[in-house]
């Protein structure tokens, strides 16, 4: 089967946590998997440093990464807190995205613990043993920027063309958010996926695989292999 020549860049909290969608998208395109700051083997800046984490430093990081690999245009996909930076990404770089796919986000960081909707004990130390890989500093550091994060200023601003996965049970982010979110960004599409809580893209991967793969096919100027 072809491989597409167009890009799929993941931006997930830590790059592995999607590892379940990377053999589905991979036989149609080509899956790039980045850190987010302060996650995973991602750098971080220093308490006595003067460069601060802001809406526009970490959108403008992003778009620095797409520049020194040469790629003018990619599939954007990012879930949760990332997907609020997605969101951000979208507006002010729409000539960078073919398209980008917001699962299970939010307007802003919620307040309400407990996100993990996966039972599995095996997938609970997976999980432990990915967070460890990052620097305390670093996870402190960027959730001190997510605490102010607030992207409901940039949702009006989104002309590219948008796929909202929707968990119906999450803890982090309400069904009446996301289906705001779905109201200011004209022509965006919505899709509920029924699991247990936050956590779609890892407890119900295949469903929003599929959606995604449904959405893809309604672009014109998308040509989806197989």
């Amino acid at each position: 089967m072809p491989v597409s020549s167009s890009k799929f860049i993941t931006h997930p909290n830590g790059q592995k946590t999607h590892y379940r969608w990377i053999p589905f998208f991979s036989r149609h395109y080509r899956v790039i998997r980045r850190d987010g700051r302060g996650h995973g083997l991602s750098s971080y800046h220093l308490p006595d440093s003067t460069y601060a984490y802001t809406a526009k430093t970490i959108v403008d990081e992003i778009v620095d990464t797409l520049d020194q690999l040469k790629l003018e245009k990619v599939h954007f996909l990012g879930e949760s807190t990332s997907g609020m930076v997605g969101s951000i990404l979208a507006a002010r770089y729409p000539e960078r995205l073919h398209y980008w796919d917001l699962a299970a986000g939010g307007e802003a960081l919620s307040k309400v613990p407990g996100t993990v909707s996966v039972r599995d004990p095996e997938y609970g130390k997976w999980w432990i043993d990915q967070v460890s890989v990052s620097a305390g500093e670093g996870l402190a550091s960027y959730a001190e920027f997510l605490s102010g994060l607030d992207a409901r200023p940039y949702y009006r601003d989104i002309k590219v063309p948008m796929l909202i996965l929707s968990p119906a049970n999450s803890a982090a982010t309400k069904l009446e958010e996301q289906m705001e979110i779905q109201k200011q960004v004209k022509g965006s599409q919505l899709v509920i996926i029924e699991g247990k809580g936050h956590e779609i893209y890892v407890e119900k991967a295949e469903e929003c695989q599929l959606a995604v793969k449904h959405f893809l096919g309604s672009l014109k100027e998308e040509k989806w292999c197989g």
